[in-house]
């Protein structure tokens, strides 16, 4: 794939058949996915194909390859001209995302109470492969009430408080979720799931804030240099895997109705407007509510202990999802235009003064926030004027290497002794969960911020250095 390097931290490669537009990488050199070993950068060539994209073919700083879309892929599609909506470019775990928490209480107050703290976060919080969650659903009315309000309806059953909303994407539910569309067997694998961590990359991390960048816009977000932080990372667990694999299905066989034709098969499409679009589309913001609620009765259950161990609340900095596709409103060719804007494995983040913030927020813009690998700093950074990418950015370190690559590449180590003898307590469900999320199978994420900074996609706030974690 050749690259035209338009500038230190951007990309270009020129649109060619069946290309409809360009395709533009976000990423210093060092970043760049290695053409051996990851497509990705082919699979940012095959999303500029589809049906009504407008701008570009996006790819973020972590990216790297993933199912159809690649992991970091941002693409837009005009809903009116036929735009498309692509669960590919969603991806299976569904508005998986980040929930950060901020305590009233710093590093060294929280040292000696750290081991009963974590013990305690490892009992009330549910992690790995199967069931096990916060809130056992009595009956099916109670899990359509999740999938219709999201964050909105635990909080009203208990479990948060107003401020849990006021900080969260949507304030704590997606529109138009339609449970109808959401099938059986999705149903049956999340019925048991609300309120869980899952397994593989998502996490309850306990941080401390070790270096602050913009007083002002940290102190507007709730954070302070040595504050203890919490950040929870999960999506909507089996419920959202089922319902992209149902609608990649459906759309594989529909496409041929409305003559589409795509390079890879996980790029399976329809038109926004058609049936099969509306019906993805409800069936998505349905997971994308039983995402809220996970996050939000982790967050509870975190918060309850928090209150027992150390006397202290976890209040909502912000949650935002990096897997979703929602119709916006950006400016294509002088022109507002309703967009389908695909985020996948990258954040939205918007610009001071965007309508879509809550009223405190909106002067300095969106809280941003972006995880290291397992054991490296984190990040919140901040939406900037001119929202490059239909306003979108990174969302995470980016994997460099499978799973199973990473697995054998820790053979012989003991991956919780060597956190913890970098003052990092570990309480992890499996030592393989463990391996498979060290940081050698990661990018360098001070390297992506750099990248992500350095292309004007936002600005640093503060950075995160993690205190303890709990793992599926």
């Amino acid at each position: 794939m050749e690259l035209v390097e338009e500038s230190p931290y951007r990309f270009r490669i020129d649109r060619h058949d069946p290309m409809r537009v360009p395709g533009v990488v976000f990423a210093s050199r060092s970043l760049l996915p290695d053409a051996g070993a990851d497509r990705s950068l082919d699979q940012v060539a095959n999303v500029a194909t589809l049906p009504g994209i407008v701008g570009a073919s996006y790819a973020m700083p972590d990216v790297h390859w993933g199912y159809g879309f690649p992991i970091g892929g941002v693409a837009a599609t005009d809903v009116e001209a036929g735009g498309v909506v692509s669960p590919g470019g969603v991806g299976f775990d569904i508005s998986c995302g980040v929930r950060l928490l901020a305590a009233g209480l710093d590093r060294d107050e929280l040292r000696p109470r750290l081991d009963a703290l974590m013990d305690s976060l490892g009992e009330a919080t549910p992690r790995g492969m199967g069931k096990g969650a916060v809130w056992h659903l009595a009956d099916g009315t109670e899990l359509d009430g999740v999938l219709r309000g999201g964050s909105r309806y635990a909080v009203e059953r208990g479990y948060g408080v107003q401020r849990d909303l006021d900080r969260c994407e949507d304030y704590g539910a997606v529109g138009d979720a339609n449970p109808a569309q959401v099938s059986e067997r999705a149903v049956q694998r999340g019925a048991g799931q609300v309120g869980s961590l899952g397994s593989g990359n998502h996490f309850l991390e306990v941080q401390a804030v070790a270096e602050v960048y913009d007083e002002p816009v940290a102190d507007a977000f709730g954070l302070r240099a040595g504050q203890v932080c919490v950040m929870i990372h999960c999506g909507s667990r089996g419920l959202g895997h089922q319902i992209c694999t149902d609608y990649v299905h459906a759309m594989e066989k529909a496409m041929p109705g409305y003559g589409i034709h795509v390079p890879d098969r996980q790029l399976a499409c329809a038109p926004v407007s058609s049936h099969e679009g509306r019906a993805y589309l409800g069936a998505m913001a349905a997971a994308a509510n039983y995402a809220r609620a996970n996050r939000q009765l982790l967050h509870h259950a975190a918060r309850q202990v928090f209150e027992r161990v150390t006397g202290s609340d976890l209040s909502l900095v912000y949650d935002v999802s990096h897997n979703l596709a929602k119709i916006e409103t950006h400016g294509v060719d002088g022109d507002q235009r309703q967009l389908c804007v695909h985020r996948k494995g990258a954040t939205r983040a918007l610009p001071p003064d965007h309508p879509d913030l809550p009223d405190d927020l909106r002067p300095v813009g969106q809280p941003v926030l972006i995880p290291g690998s397992m054991g490296t700093d984190s990040y919140v950074l901040v939406g900037t004027p001119g929202a490059p990418a239909f306003a979108s950015t990174c969302h995470g370190a980016g994997r460099t290497q499978s799973r199973k690559q990473a697995t054998k590449a820790v053979r012989g180590h003991d991956p919780q002794r060597e956190l913890e003898a970098r003052g990092i307590a570990v309480r992890g469900k499996s030592r393989r969960g463990l391996a498979e999320e060290m940081p050698t199978a990661y990018k360098d994420i001070n390297a992506v911020i750099e990248a992500t900074e350095g292309a004007g996609l936002c600005r640093r706030v503060a950075r995160l250095v993690p205190v303890g974690v709990v793992k599926g």
